[in-house]
């Protein structure tokens, strides 16, 4: 069973996700994941997906795609440190991403059937990976990183964002 990683496999930016998550098996909580999220949102109108909590904030829609984006994104720099790459990837800007996905024209459904299937993605690589390659390192956004904290911080940043959905409802 993958553990928690150590502090210092990870910029203190990631230590509020990797807090989120549950200490058990980190495969069956990124699998129970997307179940959540639809039992959470699956009841919500695409009109009440596509309101604004408060002027400037992300919608329900722009946040399941915002997690789409982020998984891929984390999904490939524990990818390219797994396969020994030591070349430094650079962060995003999560609010240019937001905007130019343009989520909040889409159906809550398409947007939640995309999150399955990009989490179903995430662990197809998460599960071909061997163990040695665990706790190999690489640099993104400027810090360290293992591919352990990043299959962690994949499961955090869904559930922070989970636990500021589930305070709006």
């Amino acid at each position: 069973m993958l553990t928690r990683p150590d502090r210092s496999e990870y910029a203190d930016f990631y230590a509020n996700y990797i807090a989120r998550v549950p200490n058990g098996n980190l495969i069956e909580f990124l699998s129970a994941q997307p179940d959540a999220y639809r039992k959470l949102l699956g009841s919500l109108s695409d009109e009440a997906a596509s309101a604004r909590p408060q002027p400037g904030k992300w919608n329900v829609k722009e946040i399941i795609g915002h997690l789409c984006d982020t998984e891929r994104i984390q999904s490939y720099r524990a990818l390219r440190f797994a396969r020994g790459d030591q070349n430094e990837l650079h962060g995003f800007e999560q609010d240019d991403y937001v905007r130019e996905a343009h989520s909040d024209t889409r159906s809550l459904a398409d947007l939640l059937s995309e999150f399955q299937t990009v989490r179903n993605s995430t662990l197809a690589l998460l599960k071909s990976f061997p163990p040695d390659v665990w706790q190999r390192s690489g640099v993104a956004n400027g810090a360290p990183v293992t591919v352990r904290a990043m299959a962690y911080i994949v499961a955090g940043h869904t559930q922070h964002h989970y636990e500021q959905l589930e305070a709006r409802s």
